[in-house]
Parts: structure tokens; sequence; C-alpha cells
């Protein structure tokens, strides 16, 4: 029994078989298949833009055309999956399995941080049963195969910054607050989207050490300045090159046209993006990045402002696919789906629904750092409720959902546990006569 204790509770176990299940199940699905690859297996506008640093002709040139420089995406997983190309060739079998395998492994290393949280919020059970749900959690799984982008790398940072947010309070040395500020940085340049719980987290730490009796705004603001610091190079690149402020990329008004248009027909329309639909793309080819980008958001903002009825039922089915991975009615095709896909479902509606349980949970035990998690399903969706929604987009908050997760399925345990220690008699040592007699 203490074997099996030990090999539940092991890090390095929760790991490795992770690793294993996901190669075995690339192996088995996709790697027998050696389909001629071109440029969808790679994420399309990333892939490209890989293409394009790693034939020398810079950051540019995110759809099947060259247009020159862009800021479509943050750098980060673009030059990751450049080097790859360097290495293994453009577009190949070869850089195809490399870079998946990495996102694999990369899926799998996110075990640590969801262990270490679950650690932190409620004990030992708690970090076991959230690395083991990781192991076999679909989004996890699958995610990682079928796409080659930033998101596998993107929810392994928002899993270490969160780990870190809980941590870092209780510590006074400015370096850990400037690693800290850091390590903010470089997930910014992974995913810009990480930016909408910046606000949330580092006004909870200032109100923090404010609590604590410490100098509450120095240290935090270190860290904000280090996060800074990592992303003023590519915003400096982005003023060079088109002569605007652009932070951290420029395709927020396509994203929020794509979905608010009058020809969306469910959520979004897919079909009119400039990747596969000409007119758009010479639309983009003609007016440039960035005066296309303005002129969708324009287009989108209009749109809303005129049809408040079709915004609203958007917002729903848009939380609603958040939340299941599917804006389908799920009763008008369940006897149709596959038992993979039901799994899939099945899946994320059970954390969805633990999740925020393990919110109430949190919120029940008065644990201090229920806000910072709390913030992760609460702000990171709003942009897609409001732009178009995808199971995709939601995994950088998974981690935070699967330790949720884990905190509700133990929360019986854990009051029980409570229970029998307050309700045992207290430790009494039995004394001697002798001893009775010397301590009266």
């Amino acid at each position: 029994m203490k074997l099996l204790k030990q090999i539940f509770t092991s890090l390095s176990v929760i790991i490795v078989v992770a690793f294993i299940l996901r190669m075995a199940i690339f192996w088995s699905g996709q790697i027998q298949l050696r389909l001629p690859i071109t440029a969808m297996p790679f994420g399309y506008e990333t892939g490209r833009i890989a293409q394009s640093i790693a034939l020398g002709k810079g950051f540019s040139s995110p759809l099947c055309v060259d247009s020159g420089p862009t800021v479509w995406l943050t750098p980060v997983f673009p030059y990751l999956l450049a080097g790859v190309f360097k290495i293994f060739g453009v577009f190949s079998y070869s850089s195809l399995l490399v870079i998946t395998t990495l996102n694999l492994l990369i899926s799998a290393l996110t075990c640590i941080p969801i262990y270490f949280i679950g650690k932190k919020l409620g004990g030992l059970a708690v970090a076991a049963v959230a690395g083991w749900i990781w192991v076999i959690f679909p989004n996890a799984i699958v995610i990682p195969i079928e796409w080659v982008w930033d998101t596998s790398l993107s929810a392994l940072m928002a899993a270490l910054i969160l780990w870190a947010t809980l941590n870092i309070r209780e510590s006074k040395r400015t370096r850990d607050w400037v690693g800290y500020g850091l390590l903010w940085g470089v997930g910014l340049m992974v995913n810009a989207a990480i930016f909408s719980l910046v606000p949330f987290v580092f006004i909870w730490l200032v109100w923090d050490q404010r609590k604590q009796g410490r100098t509450w705004l120095q240290l935090p603001a270190a860290a904000a300045l280090l996060m800074a610091v990592v992303c003023i190079p590519w915003t400096v690149r982005n003023y060079v090159v088109f002569h605007r402020i652009i932070v951290f990329r420029s395709n927020f008004g396509l994203e929020l046209w794509l979905g608010n248009n009058d020809q969306v027909p469910d959520t979004w329309a897919g079909f009119l993006h400039p990747n596969d639909y000409e007119p758009e793309r010479e639309k983009y080819l003609s007016m440039g990045e960035i005066a296309y980008m303005d002129a969708k958001e324009h287009e989108a903002l209009q749109f809303m402002a005129s049809h408040p009825v079709d915004e609203m039922r958007f917002f729903w089915r848009r939380f609603i696919d958040n939340w299941t991975g599917t804006w389908d009615p799920i009763q008008d095709f369940w006897k149709l789906m596959s038992l993979y896909f039901k799994y899939y479902l099945v899946s994320n509606i059970l954390v969805s629904l633990l999740g925020l349980l393990g919110i109430l949970v949190l919120s029940r035990e008065k644990n201090i750092l229920t806000f910072p998690i709390a913030m992760y399903p609460m702000v990171f969706p709003i942009v897609y409720y409001i732009t178009h929604s995808s199971i995709r987009y939601r995994h950088p908050i998974d981690p935070a959902m699967v330790v949720l997760t884990a905190l509700a399925l133990t929360y019986p345990a854990r009051v029980l546990a409570r229970r029998r220690s307050t309700a045992r008699p207290p430790q009494i040592d039995s004394l001697s006569p002798a001893e009775g007699a010397a301590t009266s």
C-alpha cells in the first residue's frame, strides 16, 4: 500500500507516464500516416512566418503569399519553429516529428507546475490528483498533436506564472521579483492573450504586500518593470517597421471581425479568413497589414453596435463553446459521436463544472490564494467570448482548471480528515508515580 501511494504521488512517474501516453497516441494516429506535408500541420500563419525566418526573409508573410513584414504573432514560437525548419527542413516530415515531439514533451512537463500549484493550495493529494488528471485530459493530449502552434507552450508558461505568483508573495528578495517579472515577459512573448491577467494579478500582489505590512509597491513595481523590459525590443521592432506602437500583435481587428459580421453562420465566419478567401487576401495585400486590421476592427464594431441581439446570442454560444468544446446542442448529435469525442466532451464539461466548484471550495476554506487562480477562468476567456472561441484558445488556462478540479474532487476527503483530527482526544503522556510526584 505504501508503495502504491509513493507511485501515485510521484511527480517523476506522472511526467513519464504523461509523455509515454502522448507519444503512443501520436505514433498510432499520426506518424504512421506519412501524408504529404504542407503548411497545414504547421499552424498556417505560424508555419509560414517560421518558413520566412528560416529562408532568411525575416519575420514576415503569415499567409500563403509573400506579403512582407508582419506582427501577426508574438515572436517566441515562430522563431522556435524556424530553428526546427533550419535543422530538419522547411515543412518536412522530420520537422513535423521533431516539433510535435517537443510539443508533447512540453505538455508532459506542464505536470510540474500543476503538481506544485496543487500542493500549495491543497497538499500532496491535490497535487497528485491534478497531475494524473492532466495525464489523461484529452485537451492536453490532442492539442499538442493536432496544433503546431504556441498553444502547449502557452499552457506551460501560464501554469509557471501561476505557480510563481502563489509563491512570490512570500519573498522579500528583489532578485526573486525580478525573475518573476522576466517570467511574465517571456510568457507575453509566447502568447499575448496572457496579458489580460496582468492587471488583476499585479493589483492582488500590491494589495497582498500591503496587507503583510511590507513596502507594498516597490517589489511588484520591480517585477512590472522587468516584464516591460522583455517586451520592449519587440515593440521597438514593430515601431521601426510599421511606424506605430504595437506592443504585442496586430491581428485583433481581423479576429473580432471574423466573429462579428453579417456573414457569421454560427459564432464566427472562418471561411472568410484571408488564408482561405482570396478577396480578403487581396484586400490584405493591397491595404497592408495594419490598415487592413484597422478596417476589419471598424467593420466589426459597427456590426456589433447595430446588431445587439445577434451579439448576445454569439456571446452566449461562445461561452458554451469555450467550456464544453462545442457550440452545437449536444443532444442533436450525441448518438453520432465517436467514443473519443464523447470522452473529450464529457471531460471538458466535468473540468469546467468541477473547476467552478474548486473556486467555491477555496473560498469556503478562506484560502488567501483564491483570487489569482480564480482570475484564470474568470478573466482570460473574455476576449474569446467577444471575438470567437475554440477549445485551443482556452488551453492556456487548462492547467489552472485541472488544479481546481482536483481541489473539488478531494474536498470531501480533506473535510473528513479534518473532522477526524479534531475528534481525536488529545494525547497525554503517561507519568510514573514518581514522575507525577516530582512534577507536583
